[in-house]
């Protein structure tokens, strides 16, 4: 944008027209921030944009950020767009180690934003080594561990794997609800000084004024909630707030610039009209945001569960394409086989019957020589020699020729025999061809049966076709549905600290596997400063509500003695 569209408009004309390019409607938590010199500043809406104390040279640079915070991210925040701003810019924050993160929910945040941006977790299309390009935690923990960029992958990997079924906006969400726990989230920092002189540290937030020790922005020494504070003013360098208790004096503090508390006056007079909004019945464009926001999340809902439904519908009818596809390749291994098992039914049958014929033709032959025999020992008989010596020989002869006769007879029965065994195995074999022939066919006619039949049934092997009618796909929103989705709400709200439960043991099992390759040495300050309120069971809200026990003189007295 050039300079000279600038000079008449004011901050209110550009910041509408980026809110409504953006089509963002919760405007007030949003706001235009400018450099200048060595601290930053607010667009003013009624202000002209060339009269603020702007760099003159172009382009002038102004950026679009969330300048307050919402106290509780899911119920405040209504709009999509504003929570996808909202995560993107406490993500960059984290990354920025603007706010402080530990490791273990550095892990948890990261494997959300992987969520939101890749979808379902997918073994075969997120390999290992996908996430190498992405930044998805601080520096600092990187070299906190003796951890690999995979080890790091792995572990990210492992939650990732855990958050199927969320939708975008959703794992955005879960990544600002861990988020807003953290000890500076959405705390803005400022350098102060008491009367004495003492540097201290002011936190201007969602629920109030915070001091802190310069050393420790993570647990501040004093809280103020907004309902305790009746005024808030400056003049020069000097700071003044008013109690909301009378009878307290007014506690003051000196900043380095009168910059520097023009700021801090805008974000409290910003955060304390949004603390005491929160407390009050909803507006009617609230109210009508809210509404339509419980409508759009129904739709996306119901949209949601039709997409897994039409997502089940075509996995199945891909099972069911392998399992016919997995069938036909089973029917022909079966088919072959038989086609084998036929072939050597018949080539078994020809060679025993070709045995048979064999052991038959030697039965014969034997029993050619038998008789042959059985002649020559009657010829013998006759022709009897007259000399003893002949006649003993002949005798001897005589009994040879029984012996060889009884012999011939011997081997001849047994070649019968044998002939007949082959007889009853060719016969087998060609019973088993006839099975074998009769397998086949039965293969044969069910492979031609099975495909024609289940091609009614089964899908094409692209995308299967799905019709639904008009009723299906239109949605109305009823009071019935309504109701349904605030009992669902209520039902969130019942389980809401069985889920905080949930997440601190995820935690602790993240910290737990991470913990042996840490590296002691390099500890920065706020590492061990979160460690031991983690030790003391300190929290964010827990410290909160122990500061504002004490009363509000006591806390004021004990500021001036700092």
């Amino acid at each position: 944008m050039q300079t000279t569209d600038l000079v008449k408009w004011k901050g209110k004309d550009l910041f509408d027209l980026v809110c409504r390019t953006l089509g963002l409607r919760e405007t007030w938590f949003f706001g235009f921030q400018y450099q200048v010199k060595d601290t930053v500043a607010w667009l003013k809406m009624d202000k002209k944009v060339l009269d603020h104390d702007v760099p003159k040279e172009e382009p002038i640079t102004f950026n679009f950020l969330a300048k307050f915070y919402p106290e509780n991210a899911e119920e405040e925040l209504v709009q999509e767009i504003t929570q996808h701003l909202f995560f993107l810019q406490v993500k960059k924050q984290i990354l920025d180690e603007e706010i402080y993160c530990p490791p273990e929910a550095s892990v948890l945040l990261a494997s959300y934003a992987v969520q939101a941006k890749y979808g379902d977790y997918d073994p075969n299309v997120h390999k290992p080594g996908f996430l190498a390009q992405e930044e998805l935690l601080p520096k600092r923990v990187i070299n906190l561990y003796q951890m690999t960029p995979e080890m790091w992958e792995e572990r990210i990997t492992a939650c990732y794997a855990e958050h199927r079924g969320r939708a975008r906006d959703e794992a955005e969400m879960e990544y600002l609800k861990i988020a807003q726990d953290l000890e500076m989230y959405g705390v803005n920092y400022f350098f102060i000084r008491n009367k004495k002189g003492t540097d201290l540290l002011l936190g201007v937030d969602a629920l109030g004024l915070h001091i802190y020790d310069p050393e420790n922005k993570l647990t501040p020494k004093i809280s103020f909630p907004w309902n305790e504070i009746r005024n808030i003013s400056y003049s020069d360098k000097e700071f003044a707030i008013k109690p909301l208790d009378k009878k307290t004096d007014v506690f003051k503090f000196n900043s380095s610039k009168l910059r520097v508390n023009k700021l801090i006056l805008q974000l409290c007079i910003g955060n304390h009209d949004l603390f005491m909004r929160r407390r009050k019945v909803d507006s009617l464009e609230v109210q009508q945001m809210k509404s339509q926001a419980r409508e759009e999340k129904a739709r996306k809902q119901m949209e949601r569960q039709r997409l897994a439904r039409e997502k089940h519908l075509r996995e199945e009818a891909e099972r069911a394409r392998d399992e016919l596809e997995r069938r036909l390749l089973q029917l022909q291994d079966e088919a072959q086989m038989a086609n084998e098992a036929l072939l050597r039914s018949e080539e078994t049958a020809d060679l025993l019957a070709e045995k048979a014929q064999i052991a038959e033709e030697e039965a014969k032959l034997l029993a050619q020589k038998a008789a042959e025999a059985e002649q020559e020992m009657q010829r013998i008989k006759v022709t009897a020699i007259r000399s003893e010596e002949e006649k003993r020989l002949m005798e001897q002869k005589m009994l040879e020729a029984e012996m060889l006769a009884l012999k011939m007879a011997e081997e001849s029965e047994r070649r019968a025999k044998e002939a007949e065994q082959l007889k009853q195995d060719l016969q087998e074999a060609r019973e088993s061809e006839r099975r074998a022939k009769h397998k086949l066919l039965e293969i044969t006619s069910k492979s031609a049966y099975t495909p024609a039949n289940s091609s009614a049934n089964a899908m094409p092997p692209d995308i299967p076709s799905f019709n639904f009618s008009s009723e299906n796909l239109t949605f109305d929103f009823k009071d019935t549905d309504m109701k349904r989705l605030s009992m669902e709400i209520e039902k969130e709200k019942v389980e809401y600290m069985e889920k905080s439960k949930h997440l601190q043991e995820q935690l602790n099992e993240l910290k737990t596997e991470i913990e042996s390759l840490k590296l002691k040495e390099r500890e920065t300050p706020l590492d061990i400063l979160h460690n031991e309120n983690a030790e003391k069971g300190n929290s964010k809200q827990s410290n909160f509500k122990k500061l504002t026990l004490q009363s509000t003189k006591s806390r004021v007295a004990f500021f001036e003695e700092l």
